[in-house]
């Protein structure tokens, strides 16, 4: 009888793990399917340089310009007519913050060049430019 009882130990230690598979392979197509849903902000096609990142020490202030001309300081729509305000009210609060622009490739240069311009015309000398970095290999 000793001998059918250790038979019987062993097959009861054996673990099905086929409906554990078959539960991590639906919640990993769930996470394929939502995962791009996540995604938001704005659509900005950024130039490639050759550059190093910069390393910031506290949360950057971004003005993104959308391949459309919409500006955005950070994720808030700001009408182009009170951008000048809303950047002096900033440089008053924070004189030495530094803001990045982030604008689309298709943008003219122009049209960057008069946002730049509006930056400094705001109080703010501290201008920094948001690029991808290049795939070229050297």
């Amino acid at each position: 009888m000793r001998k059918s009882s250790r038979r019987e130990l062993t097959h009861l230690s054996e673990i099905n793990v086929i409906p554990l598979v078959d539960i991590v392979l639906v919640l990993l197509i769930i996470f394929m399917i939502t995962a791009p849903m996540l995604q938001h902000g704005m659509d900005v096609d950024l130039p490639r340089v050759t550059t190093a990142p910069l390393q910031a020490n506290e949360e950057p202030l971004v003005i993104t310009i959308t391949k459309d001309g919409i500006i955005y300081i950070n994720e808030t729509r700001i009408d182009p007519g009170s951008l000048r305000e809303k950047l002096k009210a900033i440089a008053r609060r924070m004189p030495e913050k530094e803001i990045f622009l982030r604008a689309d490739r298709s943008i003219p240069y122009g049209n960057v060049m008069v946002i730049m311009a509006e930056i400094r015309k705001a109080g703010i000398e501290r201008v920094g430019m948001v690029t991808q970095p290049s795939e070229e290999k050297e």
